[in-house]
This record gives structure tokens, C-alpha cells and sequence, in this order.
């Protein structure tokens, strides 16, 4: 594997890395908060993004090239609200998207097609990760801080939870 791209990759494993433990924190947070449904959807979210790194962590080995195992630092802890939280999201998602580009342009620099490919699949997730922390805020910024909307849009979030944007919700 080129070493640029190696190079890359990894720094995109530590962001995947990070984007887990941060919502891993926002989750436990909004569980001690006693919003569960946000809490669960955060779980779940954070799973997601262990998974991204672990999908490249295989595909760099595989190629030949040697994944590393990034320390991390501990994320944030306290957060103000709903909103505070899926402002960050979107804001780290946004911050993740550009990074994946950037691997996609070394991609191409290099003329590593392989990779290329490989990385469409981060490009079309971060489409919907971003639109879907933009529908989330939508609808916070729709409550306001209605106490008995901030409690349905938290009940909501369960079922959402699953549902990507742009796909049938059977």
C-alpha cells in the first residue's frame, strides 16, 4: 500500500475513533439525564461509527498496509441541552466529511482507484449522517424548550433511530 495513503487512512481510523468515543459520551450523558431515547440513539450512533473504523482498519490490512491503533483523547462530558449535543454532532460530522474527502483527493493524487472506491461508501454515509443531524436540529430548533416536546421528540428518536433520510420507512 502507497504510504501516503497509508498515512491517510490511519488518520481517518483515529477520526472514526473519536467520532465513537464522542458519542459514547454524549450518550451516557443523555442517559444520566434520564433522555433515553436520545441516549439509545447515541449508543447505537456511536456503534455505527466503531464500525466505520473497524471497516477501515480491515481494509488497510488487507491491502498490505499496517492499521494503527489510535489513543484517543477523552472527549467532552457535559453538554447544555439537545440542541448543544446535535449542534457538536453536526459540527464533528461536517469536520469528518471534509477529512473524507481529502482521502478521496489523495486517491486520486496517487491514482489509487482501489481506494477510491473503497472510500465512495464513506462519501455516500456522511451524506446521510449530515442530513440527518440537520433533520434533528430542525426539529429542536421546532421545539424550542417545550418541555412536552423536548419529551415526544425524545420518545421519537427511538423510532428514527433506524431510518436513515432517502430511505423507505417501512
Amino acid at each position: 500500500m502507497n504510504t501516503r495513503i497509508e498515512n491517510i487512512l490511519n488518520k481517518q481510523i483515529k477520526a472514526e475513533a473519536t467520532s465513537s468515543q464522542l458519542y459514547l459520551a454524549m450518550a451516557s450523558w443523555a442517559e444520566n439525564a434520564g433522555i433515553n431515547g436520545t441516549a439509545n440513539f447515541l449508543y447505537q450512533h456511536s456503534d455505527e461509527e466503531r464500525t466505520h473504523m473497524l471497516k477501515l482498519v480491515r481494509f488497510v490490512n488487507e491491502r498490505g498496509g499496517k492499521a494503527d491503533i489510535p489513543s484517543i483523547d477523552i472527549p467532552q462530558k457535559e453538554f447544555e441541552s439537545l440542541t448543544h449535543i446535535f449542534t457538536l454532532l453536526l459540527e464533528h460530522e461536517i469536520m469528518v466529511t471534509n477529512m473524507i474527502n481529502e482521502v478521496v483527493y489523495i486517491c486520486l493524487e496517487e491514482k489509487d482507484y482501489s481506494t477510491h472506491n473503497f472510500m465512495q461508501w464513506f462519501v455516500a454515509e456522511q451524506l446521510e449522517e449530515e442530513a440527518l443531524a440537520r433533520n434533528i436540529l430542525d426539529k429542536l430548533k421546532m421545539i424550542g424548550n417545550d418541555k412536552a416536546g423536548l419529551y415526544l421528540f425524545d420518545r421519537d428518536l427511538e423510532t428514527i433511530q433506524n431510518v436513515k433520510p432517502g430511505a423507505p420507512n417501512v
